[in-house]
């Protein structure tokens, strides 16, 4: 499987992919605790099955300090011990954000209620957007067929400027 289209080298595409990561730098200087955020699209990555997005996620949480184990139970978050009241919380918010289709309720009164629990308003602010943002680089990703195993951590930096 080879990608459709390298939005990075398109020019349409290029003026767009930096406009995401813009937002997602908005995101990134939040107070929300940058494990949490690669954490949370990861998790999104995994469920849209995006190879590029859950390879990328992977390596940054793993230099923003995850563990091994912690990555590998991502996928199984509700069935393990290894993720705080406060995580579990976004991870759930992460899930039911990333399938609305299929819960057709969108996010659960019971998850918004553990959200705003752990999280203050700003916080809150950013843990959506970045449930909106992934699963967006996610479609991309998929769509374009972008393959997962190249990501180098911190390889976009410059796209800011």
């Amino acid at each position: 499987m080879e990608p459709r289209i390298n939005l990075m080298t398109n020019e349409i595409g290029a003026k767009i992919s930096k406009r995401i990561y813009n937002v997602g730098l908005a995101i990134r200087e939040s107070s929300l605790p940058k494990a949490l955020q690669e954490l949370v699209e990861l998790r999104a990555s995994q469920i849209n099955g995006c190879g590029w997005c859950v390879d990328v996620h992977t390596k940054e949480a793993a230099a923003a300090g995850e563990t091994p184990v912690r990555l590998n139970l991502v996928a199984a978050w509700r069935e393990s011990t290894v993720f705080t009241e406060a995580e579990r919380a976004a991870l759930a918010l992460a899930e039911e954000g990333t399938r609305l289709a299929d819960a057709h309720g969108g996010v659960s009164d019971e998850t918004w209620a553990q959200v705003c629990e752990h999280y203050d308003e700003d916080q809150v602010a950013a843990l959506v957007s970045l449930v909106a943002m992934i699963n967006a680089a996610n479609r991309l990703g998929v769509i374009t067929r972008m393959r997962g195993g190249s990501y180098d951590p911190g390889m976009f930096a410059g796209l800011s400027s």
